[in-house]
């Protein structure tokens, strides 16, 4: 498939793609906030699911483990089938699969069933993690600029309106499965909208995947710069995680103040990071990748030292604000970059990335959490301080380069993926 044409951007179809440009970026937007409103469903809910099952926090953590286990695998797994038969199957089914486990947490009367409902949620919610990121890089190089971060901005969008929902829901009373069941229903009747739009996405011909199956998938080089990304990835995402932890008990436990101001802590932190997402493509068009990923670094790691040596808990909820925008940009350059790496279709290499900077992002509240034992917890956030450190240091594995890098900057490349309909 060549390049969208020019005029207007690019946002024609092309012959291969009768779909325009802009009903698939509303398609792939409508997947991350789907995706994003349905783990909701199950955040916003813990508390009222752990009455209902009777679980205990020691349990509950083990249950959290095993969701995030199940999720690395359904990531694992995926990337490959995205490889051979492209994004847009795994996303119809793990859209409809984590639809229906999202009603399952809320159903669940025991310890057991909930572990099956979790182990089920993540499976699905790993693989339409894979399938929307490698999706929305096909979209991203047909648009020739970036766009990648404000598909994020739509998960985090989806999310504050699924919490939205479930704190009206509780305040009005209304069964909780009713709420839930409401949500479901119409995160598929979204999916089934989009479906058209949503093209079959990158996936390598027969000669090409024997060619590969046969030899080693990539050159050293390559592979190197992968691991790098990775390590970059469950970085920051670490970094990332010990504000959904961390943020309000922090507040809390510092300031001596009531549960609702510990809430504004995390709040501020969300709201900047919904804005930053939606606002940094145009950074990145205008500085490129490597700027944001490092710049954004940098910001947050002053925003936590300003969390940390905080005298007042409005400084200390203005210093979450500035970490939320810092964190905002650079994690989806990171997977802009995975899916750009190599001229074939990159599922493997996605769900690579993508999966590290989930362990990442398990590991940064438990790795908070332990040292705060034997410390503060205010001491254990330096942690996130040397995570984003490590992200500066090496945002550079983020720079376009090669033929994909072309296409990041908008330039023709003779060399593309087969995107079908």
């Amino acid at each position: 498939m060549t390049p969208p044409a020019a005029g207007r951007a690019g946002h024609r179809a092309t012959a291969a793609s009768p779909v325009s440009w802009r009903a698939r970026r509303r398609a792939v937007s409508t997947v991350f906030f789907v995706n994003g409103l349905l783990a909701a469903m199950w955040v916003a809910h813990i508390p009222v699911i752990s009455d209902a099952t009777g679980v205990d926090h020691g349990t509950l953590g083990v249950l959290l483990l095993l969701l995030g286990g199940c999720a690395f695998l359904g990531m694992q797994v995926c990337g490959p089938i995205i490889d051979r038969r492209g994004s847009r199957g795994v996303i119809l089914v793990a859209a409809t699969t984590l639809a229906v486990a999202a009603l399952l947490p809320v159903l669940a009367t025991t310890a057991w069933q909930l572990g099956l409902a979790l182990a089920l949620f993540g499976v699905a919610n790993g693989a339409i993690d894979v399938g929307m990121n490698a999706h929305a890089v096909v979209v991203e190089q047909d648009r020739g600029r970036p766009v990648m971060s404000s598909f994020h901005g739509f998960f985090s969008l989806g999310g504050l309106v699924g919490s939205g929902i479930v704190a009206g829901g509780l305040f009005l009373d209304v069964p909780v499965v009713l709420t839930v069941a409401v949500v479901v229903v119409a995160s598929v009747a979204g999916v089934v909208v989009i479906r058209p739009s949503l093209t079959r996405g990158p996936h390598r011909s027969d000669d090409v995947t024997q060619q590969h199956d046969e030899g080693s998938r990539f050159p050293i080089g390559i592979r190197g710069r992968i691991v790098l990304m990775a390590a970059v990835a469950f970085a920051l995402m670490l970094a990332e995680g010990t504000a959904y932890d961390w943020s309000a008990l922090h507040t809390t436990e510092r300031f001596g103040v009531g549960d609702g101001v510990g809430a504004l802590a995390f709040g501020a932190f969300s709201a900047t990071m919904l804005v930053g997402r939606f606002l940094a493509d145009r950074v990145t068009a205008r500085l490129g990748p490597v700027a944001v990923v490092r710049g954004g670094a940098a910001t947050a790691a002053v925003g936590m030292v300003v969390v940390i040596s905080a005298p007042t808990p409005v400084v200390g909820i203005l210093g979450w604000a500035v970490f939320g925008i810092g964190v905002a940009g650079g994690v989806p350059q990171l997977f802009t970059a995975a899916g750009n790496v190599t001229t074939q279709p990159s599922g493997r290499v996605i769900s690579t990335v993508v999966g590290c900077g989930y362990l990442g992002m398990l590991a940064g509240p438990a790795v908070v959490g332990f040292i705060s034992r034997a410390t503060t917890l205010g001491t254990a956030l330096w942690v996130a301080v040397a995570a984003m450190a490590f992200g500066c240091a090496t945002a550079g594995v983020v720079r376009a380069a090669g033929a994909r890098g072309a296409l990041r900057r908008g330039e023709p490349s003779g060399v593309r993926a087969r995107l079908d309909v």
